[in-house]
């Protein structure tokens, strides 16, 4: 592993860059101390994501077929706003 402080990142970018395209992982010195590490993303692996949860299987699931009117989803606003400021 290469290393170079945050001064050689500062005046010879270049530099470093080009180990870095080249496959190098460069250690970041701050103050004699190891501060970071620079890899090419094409050495990390993609984090996987997580899989998208079904949210019309789920309301169906809870709902059914049911569908409000106008006037249920205000009385239903108007009982929840009532509970919040009780």
């Amino acid at each position: 592993m290469k290393t170079a402080t945050v001064a050689d990142l500062r005046n010879n970018f270049r530099r470093v860059s080009s180990w870095i395209e080249h496959g190098e992982t460069v250690q970041i010195i701050k103050r004699g101390r190891p501060f970071a590490q620079l890899t090419s993303l094409a050495q990390v692996s993609a984090p996987r994501s997580a899989p998208k949860p079904d949210i019309m299987a789920q309301l169906k699931e809870v709902w059914g077929d049911r569908v409000f009117s106008m006037e249920e989803v205000r009385a239903m606003r108007d009982a929840e706003l009532a509970e919040d400021q009780a």
